[in-house]
């Protein structure tokens, strides 16, 4: 049970910065010192990996320390910062990216077993979730809307804190489900991948910075008082339903219509995550159900009317941060691919070559016309893939948009030579949808009617307005 009122003052939480890396550069801006009790006075260093240790020199070169791990705490009557270079952000997305990113609290430093470097900033839940609400959507995006924002974010990540803290035992993975691949002396041509990715897959850290966790971009993106404003004015404050926090998803744009949790994750409903239309009332000449194909064609084909149906650019530009602006095709969006290209794609990413392909034939769908399974129909074999974010991923060189798509063909005889692939939406379309919530306040919703239109049944609390604990209590 993630029972609210077991929370009674502000966590401190450890953020994966980056991993996997052999050196990593960063910048001081304020005097910090390891818990050793070891000065690091403003500056540049640079960290490296080698064997099971890290070393640590400054700008000149020289070697300043050398251990397993280090954490450098900033001091405590004037804290400053630390700036991290190349800091990957939308990792396998189509917007994937390398920036220098500036964080509050402490940095911890980690060398693995194979010599690779694990970058962790330490810091007070609160001061995370400035950062994350301005890094997931922009900084100047309507109060109301950050405010709903900043409890579910703080709702998502208490809930992930006390799952993983009940579930010692479970072993931890990205991906869940199942793998069915032919035996060698088998007649079948026909393979299996049934999974999802989930976020519980982080032992060094309890949350990464990357959009498969939740973007978090330290201060750079923190350039608003509104921004403070909606953290401080919902301070503590999660969902709950029957008593649980509430593990609150969200995605970027649900297309007109949300998701069920079942659609993208494990086989288990969950009430306030299942299908809701986005906007005020059904447009009655949109067939139903969505799940059936042809429900499901007229629904992408078209526009719906919805909060998220927006074309408006200068709302989009007030709401989207600068990496999510380069398209406004995400309420209904087409990619094409020729026939190399889509098996180059499939054959890259399934690693199994199943020669041209002859179809891409939807086989179960949810409640917003999103593909829980698809078939991949090959020459020499074929393929049936889900759930949603394995199909996005093994028809894109990054990932799709969404899996709510029709396939169309061109071509004569059986191996069509031109497949397009149109659909709805941005992301798995479960929970709250980002550009419906931010149009919803535009409108001037409450973040109350907010919540209460995407998470049904849920109520709010606040669990906690006592400061996070002292480093000696962590």
């Amino acid at each position: 049970m993630r029972e609210a009122n077991h929370i009674t003052s502000e966590p401190v939480i450890s953020v994966g910065l980056m991993t996997g890396v052999e050196e990593v550069r960063f910048k001081l801006s304020g005097e910090y010192a390891s818990t050793n009790g070891r000065r690091f006075l403003p500056g540049a260093y640079h960290a490296m990996a080698r064997e099971n240790r890290l070393f640590i020199h400054d700008s000149q070169g020289q070697l300043l320390v050398t251990a397993p791990e280090i954490e450098l705490m900033p001091n405590d009557v004037s804290p400053g910062s630390f700036t991290v270079a190349r800091v990957p952000i939308g990792r396998d997305f189509h917007w994937q990216q390398e920036q220098e990113l500036s964080f509050q609290g402490s940095l911890i430093l980690k060398c693995t077993p194979t010599a690779r470097l694990t970058v962790i900033n330490r810091l007070p839940l609160e001061a995370y979730l400035t950062s994350v609400i301005a890094s997931e959507m922009s900084a100047f995006a309507p109060l109301e809307f950050l405010k709903a924002h900043a409890i579910i974010s703080r709702s998502w990540l208490l809930a992930q804190l006390h799952q993983r803290g009940c579930e010692p035992d479970s072993p931890p993975s990205e991906g869940h489900g199942a793998l069915r691949m032919p035996t060698p002396d088998s007649q079948s041509t026909s393979l299996e991948i049934i999974r999802w990715f989930d976020r519980r897959a982080h032992t060094a850290f309890d949350v990464c910075a990357d959009d498969h966790c939740q973007r978090y971009h330290g201060i750079t993106r923190i350039s608003s008082p509104t921004v403070m404003d909606a953290i401080a004015e919902t301070r503590g404050m999660v969902l709950t339903f029957d008593d649980e926090i509430c593990d609150a998803r969200f995605s970027k744009c649900c297309g007109g219509m949300t998701e069920t949790y079942s659609t993208a994750w494990e086989d288990r409903e969950i009430p306030y995550l299942a299908g809701t239309y986005d906007g005020e009332r059904w447009p009655m000449d949109f067939p139903t159900p969505l799940a059936e194909e042809k429900a499901a064609t007229y629904w992408i084909t078209h526009r719906p009317p919805a909060f998220c149906n927006t074309s408006d650019r200068a709302l989009i530009e007030q709401i989207l941060p600068e990496i999510d602006q380069h398209t406004l095709a995400f309420f209904r969006w087409q990619i094409d691919y020729e026939q190399d290209r889509l098996r180059a794609i499939v054959e890259k990413k399934l690693g199994v070559d199943l020669g041209p392909i002859l179809s891409l034939q939807p086989l179960r769908r949810g409640v917003s016309g999103r593909l829980i399974t698809l078939a991949i129909r090959g020459e020499k074999r074929s393929v049936v893939i889900g759930k949603e974010l394995e199909i996005r991923r093994v028809l894109s060189e990054t990932h799709l948009y969404s899996s709510a798509f029709i396939v169309r063909t061109e071509g004569e005889g059986s191996i069509p030579h031109r497949f397009h692939l149109i659909g709805a939406g941005w992301g798995h379309g479960v929970g709250l949808c980002q550009i419906g919530a931010a149009v919803m306040a535009r409108q001037g919703k409450s973040h109350v009617e907010i919540l209460a239109h995407y998470f049904r049944g849920a109520a709010l609390r606040r669990v906690y307005t006592a400061p996070a604990a002292p480093s000696d209590e962590r």
